[in-house]
């Protein structure tokens, strides 16, 4: 196919401009890794910017997890990540299922209230006042159920519930199946893609929980992982002097910001191939 020079300048600018939103995400990944494992006199030779480093140290990841509460925060943070998302998808699925249901009594005022959550709170006081009513301060239960159900994740899952063709339920209930078993057994087995994007949202917001920790635990031995390393980081910089045996706040610093970004790197290309997929299915109906 013959190109004129129009389309040829076009596609270079389009190739710039994506280079440089690459460049734009991969240069600060590269410095705090760079950063995290040089030795803190080479990052004062080069003034603190470093890209690839000389040489390499991994005394900032052993300080940081054998004297600071960051062990602790992390199996937190795995609890709440797990069970969170867990509850997150038992619940959104099965409100998502009967909402779904063009014959169910009642739907356009469920829908409503749904959407009308999304666009109003009840507001930061009387939520506080809820949580504190039912015994959730100073507990792990206070980062997982005030955020139990995300209004917008059940909009997406119930568009993909009714993509699904009707006759598969007609042909259940003809067998006597329930809508139970319908739900079990028919329809999440054929929404895993669906299920796969939405507990990926939901794992993403559990593994940087950081607003409900603040608000509702005290007790430092239940502070997530981004509370921990909030605390880290607004640590003030060490004095100077013996560069050369010293750990600074610095190289700590991006070691906590690695620690906390290396398992949702770790685990999203793993279910990168459901995400479009999931997305698609679930805003179209078809």
């Amino acid at each position: 196919m013959v190109r004129g020079w129009e389309d040829r300048i076009v596609n270079t600018i389009v190739v710039l401009i994506l280079g440089l939103a690459a460049l734009a995400a991969i240069v600060p990944l590269m410095y705090v890794i760079a950063v995290s494992i040089t030795p803190f006199s080479e990052v004062l030779k080069n003034g603190g910017f470093i890209l690839i480093p000389k040489s390499i140290t991994f005394s900032a990841y052993h300080k940081l997890f054998t004297e600071t509460n960051i062990p602790k925060a992390f199996w937190v943070t795995i609890f709440i990540t797990v069970v969170g998302t867990l509850v997150n998808l038992i619940l959104t699925s099965l409100m998502a299922y009967p909402l779904s249901r063009r014959n169910l009594p009642g739907r356009s005022y469920f829908l409503l209230m749904v959407v009308f959550t999304m666009l109003f709170s009840g507001g930061l006081i009387p939520t506080y006042l809820v949580v504190k009513s039912l015994g959730l301060l100073d507990s792990v239960w206070s980062m997982i159920l005030p955020n139990a159900i995300w209004s917008f994740n059940i909009l997406i899952m119930k568009s993909f519930f009714e993509s699904l063709p009707e006759e598969l339920f007609e042909s259940a209930r003809m067998d006597g199946a329930k809508e139970f078993r319908i739900l079990w057994q028919i329809v999440l087995p054929l929404s895993i893609p669906s299920m796969l994007t939405i507990g990926l949202f939901y794992m993403v917001g559990h593994w940087n929980e950081f607003f409900q920790a603040i608000m509702y635990v005290t007790d430092r031995n239940l502070f997530p992982l981004q509370v921990v390393i909030r605390e880290i980081l607004m640590l003030t910089q060490q004095p100077l002097e013996n560069a050369e045996n010293m750990l600074p706040t610095e190289t700590m610093q991006m070691a906590s910001v690695v620690s906390a970004s290396l398992p949702i790197i770790l685990v999203y290309p793993f279910i990168q191939k459901h995400f479009t997929k999931g997305m698609l299915m679930g805003s179209v109906k078809g």
